[in-house]
Order: structure tokens, then C-alpha cells, then sequence
């Protein structure tokens, strides 16, 4: 995924699908201008991580 999808994804109302090699994520935040994610891992809100975008992948 590129840093333009990733803030795509971040902004709309709508619900879409992200994984962290496997593993279902919420991007939470998006730093475009570094290529970098800050994305929820599972359900706990305080389990995040900062990530490349490049990692993460949009499922359909």
C-alpha cells in the first residue's frame, strides 16, 4: 500500500479491511510525507504500532 491510500483508507466513512502481515489492523494515523502508519493491532486501543505503509495491505 502507498501513503495515498493509507490516508484514503484513514479518512472515509466507510469501513475497509486492513492487514499487518496477516493480522486485521485500524490505521490510526498517517504520516505521508514519511511513508509511515500508526496502526491498532487487535482489539486493545493501546496495542499500536508505527509501521511503513509498504506493510500494510488492503483486503477485499
Amino acid at each position: 500500500m502507498n501513503a495515498e491510500r493509507a490516508q484514503q483508507i484513514y479518512e472515509s466513512a466507510d469501513t475497509i479491511a486492513v492487514e499487518l502481515e496477516g493480522e486485521s489492523v485500524w490505521i490510526e494515523n498517517v504520516d505521508e510525507a514519511n511513508g509511515m502508519a500508526t496502526v491498532q493491532v487487535g482489539p486493545k486501543p493501546i496495542n499500536t504500532k508505527t509501521v511503513s505503509v509498504d506493510r500494510l495491505k488492503e483486503t477485499r
